[in-house]
């Protein structure tokens, strides 16, 4: 492994093809040229067709696998035979509500009693219904009852088993849309005021304030992206439960439909590129604001207008007409027949939230580190997805250009905010000649937010006894000094808040949490908006065995996450933080460093062991305000 080349090609892979930073978040408006009468819009993109489903490896046509109930692949419990966790049962260490029981005298001091279908040491583990290949042309999602999942075919493939298509019999095209034939696909052309992919998006179907009440069928994200199902085992299969009722107060269930389950500024989904999970905002309207009067421009003449009431718009869901129902957009009863979007009857119009930073005066700026205030955790969702506003407010988009260049900075690096001033990084993310600047409170790095703050770096600190070699990075930390006035740079609020540093050494196999945009990994698929994983502190000897990383790895840093393979820094970004709880803190306790490639088996993610650079972040710091 060439280390050296690795960073290059990263680096140079950064500078080919940038992030766009800060474009302003799209809005889409009520306007009429969005009500036309066409399945696709916005260039007809056309995603999902059939060449793309067949040319997609998930989707591959497999035969039978033998009995998910005798999965005997052991995903992290090799972990709990090399070492006594500490803790017991307080706090519960069991997943899924599996009941935690404490037994003297043995290896592991604790047992869990796992509900039925979990398994593992610790309940981690649910059936492995959904193996690749087992849908056929179709997605995977989870069920509660036996076999535990459930196809949901690509059209134009046919269910039950998605392998056979057929277009346009039976009709795909909803609310009286028209199927065309086109080669080995089909297109829908719809009544004047539908549209969507199977005209399945009605005229009135729009989002009023920021979308949490938003209950309508739009299933694609503005890149037109077809949404996943909310119980897809893309999602699900990492974390949590689906086999308990998937219906909540937020609006999500058995369906790919759009929504704002946790504080976001519209409604969202979950989509996969390749073997990454992604999300983004989605392609829905705004409701108009109410006038008061009978809108003349706002839809065709042929549609009969939305109801307009004095104080508020009352959207109305249009209920698919077509005899015989299609497996990829399920049909779902509104909460409330008579105010599908449970818009305020009482009250004007809910406006789009507007977050203006504040700092809190004097001392209190900063007075406490690792404490999160999210706006809203997503109550059905869990790690390795999607970060709610809030819930990481110490993490940093490290962005550079060329020296005194007019480029525009692009994002290179993670970086964590200790101080107000201070950042900490990876070393091998200090490049020399460029202009440097670090992003707080953002979760997106191609919009514009109202929440984040942009700040100059005014001195890169390299550790001095940094060193690459051709295998492994040494001493791979640094620190940014931010530009500000009396030691205030950043200011704190809801969304811009200091991790804590290590205090101890934390136990092997402890869950941690890793977050960043990944945007300079080797696949190029990196996320615009930042992501959450969970990975587990792994036992150094083992680590250091010569079929993982051998003697190379010394005791400035450590490895995480699974050495099965599957989640790894991979993730995230270089530099960026790896957070654990720590006497209910947040505590930066490692930065991602290096590995070999991306979540290989016994390939695990290496990063910075911070609690062996305390002095040295502590010397750094307080000699430049001295």
């Amino acid at each position: 492994m060439n280390l050296k080349l690795l960073f290059f090609c990263l680096f140079l892979a950064v500078l080919l093809k940038p992030a766009e930073l800060k474009r302003k978040k799209k809005k889409h408006d009520h306007h009429a040229d969005e009500l036309r009468g066409h399945g696709h819009q916005k260039g007809d993109k056309k995603r999902g067709r059939f060449e793309d489903i067949i040319n997609d490896i998930f989707f591959t046509i497999r035969d039978e696998a033998g009995d998910d109930d005798d999965d005997d692949e052991s995903n992290s419990d090799w972990l709990f035979e090399l070492q006594e966790p500490e803790g017991h049962c307080d706090p519960n260490p069991c997943h899924h509500n599996g009941l935690c029981e404490e037994k003297e005298g043995r290896k592991r001091n604790f047992e869990c009693d796992c509900p039925k279908p979990f398994k593992g040491k610790k309940c981690q583990r649910g059936p492995k219904a959904c193996r690749r290949g087992r849908c056929g042309r179709g997605e995977c999602v989870l069920i509660s009852t036996r076999p535990y999942y459930e196809c949901k075919c690509k059209a134009p493939f046919q269910p039950p088993n998605c392998r056979n298509y057929s277009l346009c019999k039976p009709n795909p095209c909803r609310n009286g849309g028209k199927c065309v034939n086109e080669g080995n696909d089909f297109d829908c052309q719809c009544p004047a005021g539908f549209r969507g992919r199977f005209c399945h998006v009605g005229p009135d179907d729009c989002y009023v304030g920021d979308g949490e009440s938003y209950r309508g069928t739009v299933s694609e994200t503005d890149d037109d992206h077809e949404c996943l199902h909310w119980n897809s085992h893309f999602i699900l299969e990492k974390g949590v439960d689906p086999f308990n009722s998937f219906e909540d107060q937020d609006g999500l269930g058995p369906h790919n439909f759009c929504r704002n389950p946790d504080g976001e500024s519209m409604p969202w989904c979950f989509y996969r590129k390749g073997p990454r999970l992604l999300w983004d905002t989605c392609n829905v309207i705004e409701c108009p604001v109410p006038t008061g009067e009978t809108p003349t421009d706002i839809v065709p003449t042929d549609i009969v207008p939305t109801v307009i009431v004095p104080t508020v718009i009352v959207p109305t869901i249009i209920v698919p007409t077509d005899a015989i129902p299609q497996p990829e957009i399920p049909p779902i009863v509104p909460v409330n027949l008579e105010d599908p979007t449970q818009a305020p009857t009482a009250s004007p119009t809910p406006t789009k939230e507007t977050f203006v930073p504040t700092a809190t005066p004097g001392p209190q700026q900063f007075a406490t580190c690792g404490k999160a205030q999210p706006k809203k955790k997503i109550t059905r969702i869990f790690g390795g997805l999607k970060v709610p506003p809030g819930a990481v407010p110490w993490q940093v988009s490290l962005q550079v250009k060329p020296k005194n260049s007019n480029q525009r900075f692009t994002h290179t690096c993670g970086g964590v905010l200790i101080e107000s001033c201070w950042v900490l990084t990876a070393g091998h993310c200090i490049q020399p000649m460029m202009d440097k600047q670090v992003v707080l409170g953002s979760l997106s790095l191609n919009d514009e937010e109202p929440t984040e703050q942009v700040i100059k770096v005014q001195e890169a600190i390299l550790h001095e006894n940094y060193r690459e070699t051709s295998e492994a990075v040494y001493n791979d930390i640094a620190l940014l000094r931010l530009e500000g006035t009396d030691g205030v740079c950043a200011n704190e609020t809801q969304f811009v808040k200091t991790a804590c540093l290590p205090d101890a050494q934390l136990p092997d196999g402890m869950d941690c949490k890793i977050s960043g945009w990944g945007a300079t990994e080797e696949s190029q698929t990196g996320s615009n908006h930042l992501l959450e994983a969970n990975v587990m502190l792994i036992n150094q000897e083992k680590c250091a065995e010569p079929d993982i990383y051998g003697r190379v790895l010394d005791n400035t840093m450590f490895c995480a996450g699974h050495l099965m393979g599957g989640v790894d820094s991979c993730q995230g970004d270089s530099g960026g933080p790896l957070t654990c709880e720590q006497n209910t803190n947040s505590v930066v306790y490692g930065l991602v460093s290096w590995g070999d490639k991306c979540g290989r088996k016994n390939k695990p993610g290496v990063y910075t062991r911070v609690t062996h650079f305390l002095d040295w972040i502590k010397s750094k710091t307080q000699a430049a305000s001295a």
